[in-house]
């Protein structure tokens, strides 16, 4: 999955980030909007992260949503 698809399915996944970084806030979520610089920010913010952790954490997760969606349609 790519940061185009994420953004474009941020309604059905934004429950599943929220799940994965329990101290995002329902405006936090509402203002990342899907945008990976805005997710990235957040996670900097919400757990003291340095950017490129959080960049690493943040595609790590997508990544991990990516197989879970191939395996499910097998």
């Amino acid at each position: 999955m790519n940061w185009d698809q994420v953004e474009g399915q941020w309604k059905n996944i934004k429950g599943t980030i929220r799940e994965k970084w329990a101290k995002f806030t329902d405006d936090d979520i509402e203002l990342i909007a899907g945008k990976k610089d805005r997710m990235v920010g957040k996670l900097q913010e919400r757990y003291g992260l340095a950017k490129e952790n959080a960049e690493a954490e943040l595609d790590q997760y997508i990544a991990s949503m990516d197989s879970e969606r191939r395996s499910s349609m097998s």
